[in-house]
């Protein structure tokens, strides 16, 4: 049997054909994630993902000559889900309190910081970055013309960049 009538014979329900289809693939599909994962065992995995998927949407292959490009396309998307929710869960809980503590300085800095500012900086910085309000929004609320309300924007903000360095 020659591959497209194997593919054929696949798509009628002929799970030994499918079979001998993934059978005839399984080297090179194990190279392909092998070389996303560098680990046998995640390898093997996306493999096993890989036959279910195909399994799946066989019947969704148009052109049975490219069934290769099919399965080695199919085993890219798996990998590249597999990294994608390998990723989201990278941080160890330790790194993850540490980020939180870092965090939580980085907002007492900022807290102290406005503090400091004259009290009308402090507003503005506050309506336009914590409220979200537009400048003129800030200046009817305070009844104080748009242009004060930039110098005070531009002066409260060179006041923080000088407090807490470049770096912000």
């Amino acid at each position: 049997m020659n591959l497209e009538q194997l593919v054929a014979a696949a798509q009628r329900g002929d799970d030994d054909a499918f079979y001998q289809l993934i059978r005839a693939h399984k080297e090179k599909l194990y190279r392909v994630a092998y070389a996303f994962f560098r680990n046998e065992t995640d390898a093997l995995e996306a493999l096993q993902e890989v036959t279910c998927r195909a399994y799946l949407k066989l019947s969704k292959l148009k052109t049975p000559a490219y069934v290769s490009t099919w399965l080695t396309r199919i085993m890219i998307h798996t990998c590249i889900d597999e990294q994608k929710r390998k990723r989201r869960w990278q941080l160890e809980p330790t790194e993850r309190e540490a980020a939180h503590v870092e965090d939580t300085d980085s907002r007492l800095q900022i807290d102290e910081a406005l503090s400091r500012l004259a009290p009308v900086q402090r507003q503005v910085i506050i309506l336009k970055y914590f409220e979200d309000l537009t400048i003129r929004e800030i200046a009817s609320l305070l009844g104080h013309p748009e242009g004060t309300i930039k110098t005070w924007l531009h002066k409260a903000l060179g006041a923080l960049r000088e407090d807490l360095g470049k770096g912000w």
